[in-house]
């Protein structure tokens, strides 16, 4: 099915406008967000290899042709124009996997204006959604500190293709497997899974549902208890299941609780395994978990051993959506490029004109210290100290004198309409996330107040916003 017309209804509305008006240059856009999700001190990119994708796929089919038409608002020299559609452009964009923040450009995409202005809305939905669950992911992740995750989200996510976006981006931002056996198969995510209260119930025992389970699955057994009485025959008949294992077996026995005082209930679960000889058990949460109910567990030091997040992973719970947004910075005009600016009565709204680099400052361990936003031609001194500007464009600075390296973050995926480097599999696309995330200071990681990371102008990108907005505001010009 052709996903062309995937497109806000004004994208093609502009773009018939710049069609009639024979206005057509080559501009540059860049992706950015405003503000970071869930409180957080950090986000982490993902959708990119779908966006692509997507991008490049692209192409009118003749029954998109005809809706349009049908709409009567469209001339016949742009839809015979829409049928030849393909993206020629070039598009650099960060790694996915990589650490990112507020106001960087993630993806900076280069083509002519009317395709430029076509795959706005789609990037946006794939990359705002999965670089929010990702960031989710990642948070639960740095929460369990150790304990394993489980996406559990399938039924709970907003819709199928909701719930395959957002099995992939977890399991980038840190989860160890999925329940969603259609994205264990199209993204090779580790596919896990246990068992309803309902098988339970249809057996005449729980003593026999348990050991009938244990029979069939005895590799991997692992008993949901808390159908009838958790802490009375529910962990009775799971000791029970789990002593008919040979020794070996029991090294993939567990039980899972799936409500109730999850802190109290592991606890003294981990105390009756234990005592029945059974301390290779594990012990699996579920039930409405988040970053904040998994720290605060792990934090009373709940045995738990592996954690099952469904609804708040999969939904973002906690914040609806990504700030990311799809702005021009830069067109051409006599063959030349000309810096763009849009100017707001809300200083996090004016945007950074220009195309542009982002330079990840590091220190002599690796640890990330602070982002450099430049223009594309300039490039930093390694060694040399370096002024940072704050991006609102005031009088705010410092100088990063003490650093261990310097690199670009920005990387061409695209060129001419082609893509133009080799996209990663999903494990190492994962891998990628945790050694960032390892490498990040952990005053950026916490769930409550969080370090702001910063995130700052070069001397020269500084002075030519300023100067653009002088500019724009002498004509009078500014929003």
């Amino acid at each position: 099915m052709s996903l062309t017309l995937l497109t806000d209804f004004y994208e093609l509305s502009m773009m018939q406008g710049y069609f009639l008006q024979r206005k057509n240059p080559r501009v540059v856009f860049d992706m950015f967000f405003r503000r970071q999700p869930f409180g957080g001190g950090f986000s982490v990119f993902a959708g990119l290899a779908n966006a692509l994708a997507h991008i490049m796929s692209l192409g009118f089919t003749g029954e998109d042709i005809a809706y349009l038409d049908s709409l009567g608002v469209f001339h016949k020299e742009f839809l015979d124009h829409l049928a030849g559609f393909r993206f020629s452009g070039d598009i650099w964009a960060m790694d996915e996997g990589s650490l990112v923040f507020p106001g960087e450009p993630l993806v900076r995409v280069q083509a002519p204006l009317i395709e430029a202005q076509l795959i706005e809305s789609a990037l946006l939905a794939i990359v705002n959604f999965q670089t929010l669950i990702a960031t989710k992911a990642a948070r639960v992740r740095l929460a369990a500190n150790g304990g394993s995750v489980i996406e559990f989200g399938l039924r709970r996510a907003q819709g199928i293709d909701g719930a395959l976006s957002a099995a992939r981006a977890a399991f980038i931002g840190g989860a160890a497997a999925t329940s969603n056996t259609l994205a264990g198969q199209r993204f090779g995510i580790p596919v896990r899974g246990t068992m309803a209260h309902s098988w339970i119930m249809v057996f005449a025992s729980e003593r026999e549902a348990f050991e009938k389970y244990a029979e069939t699955y005895p590799d991997n057994c692992l008993l949901l208890i808390d159908t009838y009485d958790t802490l009375g025959s529910g962990i009775d008949n799971a000791i029970a299941a789990g002593l008919g294992l040979s020794k070996s077996q029991r090294k993939s026995f567990g039980v899972r609780l799936d409500s109730g005082d999850l802190e109290y209930l592991s606890k003294k679960v981990r105390e009756r395994l234990d005592a029945a000889g059974l301390p290779e058990a594990k012990i699996v949460a579920s039930n409405e978990l988040d970053e904040n109910i998994i720290h605060q567990l792990v934090t009373q030091g709940a045995p738990i051993d592996v954690w099952g997040v469904g609804t708040s992973l999969v939904t973002g719970g906690g914040d609806p959506a990504l700030t990311g947004v799809y702005k021009i910075v830069a067109r051409e005009k006599d063959g030349a490029w000309v810096p763009t600016i849009k100017v707001s009565n809300n200083p996090e709204k004016v945007t950074i004109p220009g195309i542009k680099q982002v330079w990840r400052f590091s220190g002599h361990e690796g640890s990330p210290l602070a982002d450099l936003v430049a223009l594309e031609d300039e490039a930093p001194s390694p060694g040399r100290p370096h002024t940072f500007h704050h991006p609102m464009g005031d009088y705010r600075s410092f100088c990063l004198e003490d650093y261990g390296s310097l690199r670009p973050l920005l990387g061409l995926k695209v060129k001419d309409g082609r893509i133009a480097c080799e996209s990663p599999a999903l494990p190492a696309i994962q891998q990628r996330a945790r050694r960032e995330l390892d490498l990040l200071d952990d005053t950026y990681k916490r769930l409550i107040n969080p370090h702001v990371y910063k995130i700052s102008l070069s001397d020269t990108l500084n002075e030519l916003k300023s100067r653009l907005i002088r500019e724009s505001l002498a004509k009078g010009t500014h929003a």
